[in-house]
């Protein structure tokens, strides 16, 4: 057993090092092509299509799906459909984005010849630069020939490696030239994991009325109410404009056990509250109170005095899968 896991091992070893080597000759062959690519998508005025037959197939529908998701419009095009009617989803305007390994794919024919009745740019991408794919393509980016890790040469391995990594070179060149923010990013990016990290307090808080607030000269009996009847186990106590100046939790409240429905809010509150900035981001008021063993935090503007705008409490990140 011991010899076949390290027979084992040792396969996924030299794969992973056949590949690599791979993505090191693509990084020495990218070159004006490359830019003549990035250049034509920035000026389209319409989407990317992107295309391929096969694992070269597969590779084009991951490569759409990043363009999209980083702020290139694309999609993906099958081949074989764009042949019974799906070169309606191709108009003037769209720059093509062709991936095939060995440029000869039969089934991309019929897209091909479309691009170049409707003078629609296209890029295409494969091994062989005499290719008829490459023969028609606008802009030609040629991958290295480099050996496949399968050790037969016949199953797509390094070449779709390669392929997928120049897809991701194109879509993070195209995003940092637009100056993609994280903010734009989670805007495709609402849901999941990706989503929750990249989520606003502001996303998240409460306000208005949901919000457990008191004044400075507020009687106990009726601050106490409040933090009933809002439900977080706190209070934010405002001074002058709304400007939060202190907060009254459970410990506040058994310090001034003694006497206490004789005071106000101001009389036990505890001044200066942590607090946070409605555009930061969710985990870090997750952080914030986990440092402080919390469960809420109260949101002010950050930009002069404290004027409180919000809370935000654990369990509404908690839900929104921010742990």
């Amino acid at each position: 057993m011991s010899a076949q896991r390290d027979t084992v091992l040792a396969t996924a070893r030299r794969v992973i090092a056949t590949e690599a080597e791979a993505l090191r000759l693509l990084e020495g062959a990218v070159g004006e092509s490359f830019a003549e690519a990035v250049d034509l998508i920035l000026g389209a005025t319409g989407r990317v299509i992107v295309s391929g037959m096969g694992k070269s197939g597969h590779i084009a529908r991951k490569v759409a799906a990043t363009l999209a998701s980083t702020g290139t419009p694309a999609h993906f095009v099958h081949p074989a459909e764009a042949s019974h009617g799906d070169l309606g989803m191709m108009t003037r305007g769209d720059v093509v984005l062709v991936l095939s390994n060995s440029g000869e794919t039969p089934e991309l024919a019929d897209l091909v010849a479309y691009t170049r009745r409707f003078r629609i740019p296209l890029i295409g991408v494969a091994t062989r630069e005499e290719s008829a794919l490459m023969r028609r393509s606008d802009v030609k980016i040629l991958l290295p020939l480099a050996e496949e890790a399968c050790g037969t040469g016949v199953v797509p391995t390094s070449s779709t490696a390669m392929t997928l990594a120049l897809g991701d070179a194109l879509a993070v060149a195209l995003m940092e030239h637009r100056e993609f923010t994280a903010e734009m990013f989670r805007a495709f990016h609402p849901g999941g994991r990706l989503g929750a990290r990249l989520a606003k307090v502001s996303d998240l808080m409460h306000g208005g009325e949901a919000l457990p607030t008191a004044r400075l000269e507020t009687p106990m009996s009726e601050a106490l109410l409040t933090i009933s009847q809002k439900g977080f186990g706190v209070l934010g106590v405002l001074g002058p404009e709304d400007h939060l100046v202190g907060i009254i939790t459970d410990g506040d409240l058994r310090r001034h056990m003694d006497g206490l429905l004789d005071r106000t809010a101001g009389d036990v509150m505890t001044r200066d509250p942590g607090t946070i900035g409605p555009d930061a981001l969710a985990e870090e008021a997750v952080a914030l109170m986990n440092d402080r063993k919390i469960t809420c935090l109260f949101v002010v503007e950050p930009d002069g005095p404290p004027r409180l705008s919000g809370l935000i409490h654990v369990h509404d990140c908690l839900r929104a899968g921010i742990v």
